[in-house]
């Protein structure tokens, strides 16, 4: 593997949160800018409506003078009312806006900080718990990876969870990571796309139910006889009305077209209503993925994987008016067409009868269900990937300190080395740094130490940077070398009563899946990476040793790489830890006034564990072991 050169950041993770506080302060003024503009406006609109209400009354209701003056002044305030309307509608969308803007910015705040309170929870459903690492390294839910990550759009987030679940080769790696050097100093595009995000194009829950009409074949367009059917009553309708109206006719024939039409509307209303709920379930959120697309369409950034996105989602015409951008827009517009039903409704029923409304627009909406449903899936796919890698690039970007990973399909005997690595959903205020190295094959690194002192945190540092390395990430590490690896952890297991498996069964089951890996890997491929803490606690240390001993030695046997973390000392004395890479971590006791008084500093030494804390843990909790076993500190500054 090559060197990494690493090189001290231009600004720190505390200047990147102040940046983001000040954005907030600014975009929070100018909506309160535009929310007084927005309440004059109001106030004038309802003073010229009214005003031109009451002069037409007065114009209609007698002979007022200078009534020729009067009414064009009602006409005058009339058309002031439809002009503030459109205005107000404008500065609305404004103040909508910065309202967007400010909410990303108080939300990257609250990422810097790890306030995981402050930041909405993710609405991925995760895998289940039988997944190789997932709920062992908290990638999904509370406080998580993916919280931290947090990608605007739908389509991001399922991006982002199939590139956190399932490594990638180091060429896609490589080109990941290219994207995200590129996206990182965009700081307005980044914005915009969260903004965006916030905006609207987020409430996409039922994507799939959408992107399954999209691409399922028209139901009504393709019968011919029912589309000319409509257009043949619609102009004969028509047709009749302008002859009564015009008196060419005194009788009202133009009713008996309309009563077919009716019939005809419901015969088919049920079917257009379903069609309307499955087209539109996702809200008014197209027009925002319309302006998101179109971001990415303006976007200049000097890499070749985000113009293939870009490509696939603009096509080789004006951005804006061929591909996805035109399309969304269409497909709002349509949408728009089709609430008639519930923004008029008693307006609806009549444009129905003389019109056949809906036919119309139904034909319209599944003409675009031809014409470009079948690519809706791939723009979603493009925006999402978009929009993964921005959100790795925000990452990048707001912890400077960080690092690019070299991830290689290594030639030699596979290890990760890693400097200053740290825990990357910690704070940079109490996060603490270790250089680590893990491998190579025939080897592996024990990790000893007392109860609190940092072993499982070390090997969820591990096993989350390894994740993020392989999603195309940066790491939370000042360099970190790695070959491409397939990651298998055993460290929260639960019993279950609903399988009837007791917490050292599902702890077997768990740890049979990572021999298993180990054993799959036999034939090449990406070496196994193992983390496996406090295994086999559920029964006797006799027993447990001789365990622990036996999956040891399949592990190593396989040519597996890992981190074990163990209180049993003894088990560094078994022949298998031979091959260890033996470090721990510490603590100090100090006699305060009111008892002892333990502290950890998380710093990682070579060797072994020699100190035990659980019976001063004890003490210090107010259950005071019988036969004063803690009269003294048990544990000591190593």
């Amino acid at each position: 593997m090559r060197p990494v050169d690493f090189t001290p950041p231009p600004f720190s993770e505390q200047d990147a949160a102040d940046r983001y506080r000040a954005r907030e302060q600014r975009h929070a003024a100018r909506r309160a800018d535009d929310e007084a503009r927005s309440r004059l406006i109001s106030r004038l609109r309802l003073t010229t409506f009214l005003s031109g209400v009451a002069l037409m009354v007065w114009a209609g209701a007698g002979d007022p003078p200078f009534g020729s003056a009067v009414a064009v002044t009602a006409a005058a305030l009339f058309a002031a009312f439809v002009a503030l309307v459109v205005w107000h509608a404008r500065v609305e969308d404004r103040r909508a806006w910065h309202d967007a803007l400010a909410s990303a910015s108080a939300l990257g705040a609250a990422r810097m900080a790890r306030d995981w309170n402050a930041l909405p929870a993710p609405d991925t459903a995760g895998p289940d718990e039988d997944h190789a690492y997932a709920a062992d390294l908290d990638v999904f839910g509370h406080a998580s990876l993916l919280q931290l990550l947090a990608p605007g759009t739908a389509a991001g987030r399922q991006t982002l969870v199939g590139w956190l679940l399932a490594p990638a080769p180091p060429d896609e790696v490589r080109a990941r990571q290219e994207t995200v050097r590129a996206l990182a100093p965009n700081g307005d595009f980044r914005e915009q796309l969260a903004a965006h995000a916030r905006f609207g194009a987020s409430q996409s829950p039922d994507l799939e139910a959408f992107l399954a009409w999209a691409e399922a074949p028209p139901r009504y367009v393709t019968r011919g006889w029912l589309v000319w059917s409509v257009r043949g009553l619609t102009g004969i309708i028509w047709v009749l009305g302008a002859a009564w109206w015009a008196g060419w006719t005194t009788i009202a024939v133009w009713f008996v077209p309309v009563l077919a039409g009716l019939a005809l509307s419901f015969a088919f209303g049920k079917g257009i209503a379903e069609t309307f709920g499955r087209a539109f379930s996702r809200g008014r959120a197209f027009r925002r993925y319309a302006d998101l697309f179109a971001l990415v369409c303006r976007l200049d950034a000097d890499a070749p994987w985000v113009a293939e996105r870009r490509a696939s989602l603009c096509g080789r015409g004006t951005a804006l008016r061929d591909g996805a951008v035109a399309s969304l827009r269409r497909l709002d517009r349509l949408m728009a067409l089709a609430d008639l039903r519930f923004a008029m409704a008693l307006l609806h029923l009549v444009v129905q009868a003389v019109t056949l409304w809906d036919f119309h627009v139904l034909f319209a909406l599944e003409r675009w269900q031809q014409a470009a449903g079948a690519r809706v899936r791939g723009w979603m796919s493009a925006l999402g990937e978009v929009d993964a890698a921005a959100a790795l690039a925000t990452l990048a970007h707001d912890h400077p300190g960080w690092s690019t990973p070299v991830v290689v399909q290594a030639d030699g005997p596979p290890r990760i080395r890693a400097t200053a690595l740290a825990h990357p959903l910690i704070a940079a205020s109490v996060r603490v740094a270790n250089d680590v190295e893990v491998g190579p094959p025939g080897t592996f690194l024990l990790v000893t130490g007392s109860n609190m002192s940092g072993k499982s945190t070390l090997l969820r540092a591990i096993g989350l940077n390894v994740a993020l390395a392989q999603a195309g990430g940066p790491v939370c590490a000042a360099v970190l070398e790695m070959p491409a690896a397939r990651l298998r952890t055993s460290m929260r297991v639960h019993d279950s009563l609903e399988q009837g498996l007791s917490y050292f069964m599902a702890a077997l089951a768990r740890l049979k899946t990572v021999v298993d890996a180990s054993r799959a890997g036999r034939d090449g491929g990406p070496v196994l990476l193992y983390l496996l803490d406090e295994i086999l606690q559920g029964t006797n240390s006799a027993e447990r040793r001789i365990a622990v001993r036996s999956i040891l030695s399949r592990l190593l046997a396989d040519g597996a790489i890992g981190a074990v973390t163990t209180h049993d000392l003894a088990l560094a004395e078994a022949p298998e830890a031979a091959v260890a890479r033996l470090v721990h971590f510490s603590e100090t006791v100090e006699q305060a006034a009111d008892g002892f008084r333990m502290t950890f500093d998380y710093r990682l030494r070579s060797g072994l564990a020699r100190s035990r804390n659980a019976l001063l843990l004890m003490k210090m909790v107010g259950l005071e072991p019988s036969g004063g076993e803690a009269a003294a500190p048990a544990a000591t500054d190593s």
